[in-house]
């Protein structure tokens, strides 16, 4: 029986058979997909006939299910993506977990009643960050798994909404929702829920691990007060793909450990048997990041999970988990039918009654003790006695049968009522069209990562410029030319107080303008009153996207890369926008620097690379409190100009390239001469899964 004050235990329900070891083991809450949109694609999933079953089984046993629709969408598949809500609202599910902000935008006004949370792919890490997302509405955010104990506090402290975070499962190498690694190699989208893991090959830095791409698993169960110490309400487990005994082993642990008891030794073995990586880390929750923390599947992993430790782990789930409380009301009255009342906490209150009367006794009358014997005697169901309240009159017989068919017809209609929910309304709303915006005259703008600037820079309608770059460097670019703006770091972990003077500062000595890749970042440029451009890194990729950032206060917006050019030549709204054009395309924002793995970190004075096992070689670059993955070679459409249509600007990226080649590249771009060299395409010709 549950602590009804404890944090929430949310579980992975990749399946149904997962669901029930999830509810069967403990869980408070299920998380699941529907038929699409699941940032989990490759799991089972539920049709919508599982989607309803599964919500009546839950709500009946006082579990909560939330539906995870947490993937970017394209503009074709908006009018789906509500589709599949506007069903689960008729179930109705208790929360919906989106990652798209076209889909919030939609969902806030086809059903301003449903809860909304923020998935993890939203990729929040600051305070601002979520306090933008609980203006907008949203009233869960599920945090970005990097973020430390005293982050988790400062942010809980900050903003008045609750705050989700994984307890245990897979750690991604990457921050999630900006993992770019598996649709730029391969098309398979992490955003849409079809990462194909090419972290977990071998990627090498000199003197690391062999795999310095490739982390351990979280495990934070025993240490599940210090989470809600810091703030948190839900305790998640990582782990939709994974098979059920996987999944009542975790849920079962976090049940023992959210309710203050000891978890089994024997348990925890078993979980780590079942699935691990070379053990578990909590370097990100303990600020300890480096070497300690990443591992891979090793052949000792795999072979302990054996026959008996799986049919010990399915024994967590072979019975009901009783956890509602259930008051019996039972009236045994001469001349009367016997009766029986039974009563949840949520108000609900169902009777049954027996069609003929008591009889005399002629033996051994009933008495209450033995008719509470009977009634408590609940196994098999998801309920227990609470209290027992019998009036029986003296001398009377009632069959213990009738007791028990009672009890049973009692429980049969309590889970009727309690499995009843009225729907959530809903009503369909328009969404924005696409191919209704006509864009300017295309500019160019150029970003940097230091401020050695080439001349033809200036041609350039913005030239952004890392935040921390020295005052006087800012001063001395604007009087010759260069029209400069701020790029706020897409990781901003810790960083936002430091942030905040650093562009206040830079505001007080010119500088209007801002590049945000992300929420957070947006936020405290509006909140310093600067102009914010919006970057590639928030996803856009349909027009309703792209209208809830001009609703947001965004000035322009790049569009995701991961869109073919025809599909961002059709994004409608108003909102000025525009693709990066040039540059190796950022594959991966890392809080946990890879090449920090041969030692720690030596700040690097030229990029250090990983090299996987074809020899192909991705740079490392550090900016803010990440590092960023870099592709092997770079992205250009200096010759594909003429076929980029409906784009304000362009976005010329430069990283690892000396002055004099930014120059000559800058130069290309101004006279459409044709590409040289190593290159990719990228995304643009054929598009994400």
């Amino acid at each position: 029986m549950m602590n009804c004050n404890a944090i929430e235990v949310l579980a992975p329900a990749g399946s149904p058979e997962s669901l029930l070891a999830a509810v069967r083991a403990g869980a408070d809450a299920v998380y699941l997909g529907g038929s699409a949109f699941s940032a989990r694609a490759n799991a089972k999933n539920f049709n919508d006939d599982q989607l309803k079953e599964a919500v009546s089984y839950c709500h009946v046993r006082g579990v909560k299910v939330y539906l995870a629709v947490n993937t970017v969408l394209l503009q074709e598949e908006l009018k789906k993506a509500l589709e599949l809500v506007s069903y689960a609202c008729t179930l109705p599910v208790d929360a919906v977990l989106v990652q798209d902000t076209g889909l919030l935008l939609l969902l806030q006004t086809c059903v301003p009643q449903l809860r909304l949370h923020a998935s993890t792919q939203m990729s929040v890490h600051t305070p601002l960050g979520a306090r933008a997302l609980y203006n907008a509405g949203i009233r869960r955010v599920v945090l970005a798994r990097e973020l430390s104990l005293a982050e988790i506090a400062e942010i809980h402290a900050a903003v008045p909404v609750e705050l989700e975070t994984f307890v245990h499962g897979a750690l991604c190498m990457s921050v999630s929702g900006q993992c770019y690694f598996s649709s730029v190699l391969g098309s398979r989208s992490g955003n849409r829920g079809l990462c194909a893991q090419p972290c977990r090959l071998p990627f090498s830095v000199e003197g690391g691990t062999g795999h310095d791409l490739s982390l351990k698993d979280l495990s934070m169960i025993c240490r599940i007060g210090e989470l809600a110490d810091a703030g948190i309400v839900s305790a998640k487990i990582e782990g939709r793909m994974k098979r059920p005994e996987y999944v009542a082993a975790a849920t079962r642990a976090c049940r023992l450990a959210a309710d203050g008891q000891p978890v089994p030794e024997e348990l925890l073995k078993n979980l780590g048997a079942v699935f691990s990586r070379s053990g578990f880390t909590t370097g990100y929750i303990d600020a300890h990041r480096g070497r300690d923390m990443f591992g891979i599947r090793s052949r000792e992993d795999v072979t302990g999970a054996t026959n008996a430790v799986f049919s010990e782990l399915r024994s967590l789930y072979k019975d009901e988990y009783q956890r509602i409380p259930v008051v019996f009301s039972l009236t045994v009255q001469q001349g009367e039918p016997v009766s029986l009342t039974a009563s949840d906490r949520e108000n609900h209150t169902v009777s049954v009654s027996l069609e003929e009367t008591p009889q005399p006794a002629i033996h051994r009358a009933i008495d209450a003790e033995r008719c509470a014997e009977q009634l408590k005697k609940t196994g098999g169901t998801p309920f227990y006695a609470e209290r027992i309240d019998c009036t029986v009159g003296e001398g009377l017989s009632v069959p213990v049968s009738a007791l028990n068919r009672l009890r049973r017809e009692a429980l049969a209609k309590l889970e009727q009522a309690r499995a009843a929910r009225e729907a959530v309304p809903f009503q369909m709303c328009e969404i924005p069209k696409p191919g209704t915006y006509s864009a300017g005259e295309r500019k160019l703008r150029a970003r940097f990562a230091n401020a050695q600037l080439p001349a033809l820079a200036k041609n350039c309608e913005i030239v952004y410029i890392p935040y921390d770059t020295d005052l006087k460097k800012i001063k001395e670019c604007r009087e010759n030319g260069f029209p400069i703006a701020l790029e706020i770091p897409r990781g901003m972990f810790g960083m936002e107080s430091a942030l905040r003077a650093r562009l206040a500062a830079a505001k007080e000595a010119g500088i209007t303008d801002v590049w945000a890749g992300n929420l957070g970042a947006a936020e405290l440029g509006k909140e310093l009153g600067l102009t914010v451009h919006g970057g590639f890194s928030l996803n856009i990729t349909n027009t309703a996207a792209i209208e809830w950032y001009r609703q947001y206060g965004l000035s322009d917006a790049e569009l995701s890369f991961e869109l073919t050019l025809g599909q961002a030549a059709e994004i409608g709204g108003e909102l000025p926008r525009g693709l990066i054009l040039y540059g190796r395309l950022p594959l991966m924002l890392t809080r946990n620097c890879p090449a920090a793995n041969a030692g720690g970190c030596q700040s690097c004075k030229t990029a250090p690379f990983l090299t996987d096992r074809k020899g192909i070689r991705f740079p490392v670059q550090c900016g803010g409190a990440c590092s960023e993955v870099l592709n092997s070679v770079p992205l250009d459409m200096a010759d594909r100009l003429h076929e980029i249509c409906n784009q304000d600007f362009g976005v010329l990226r430069f990283t690892m390239e000396t002055k004099e080649e930014a120059e000559e590249i800058i130069g290309r771009y101004l006279t459409g001469e044709p590409t040289q060299g190593e290159y990719t395409r990228g995304l643009y010709y054929r598009g994400i899964e």
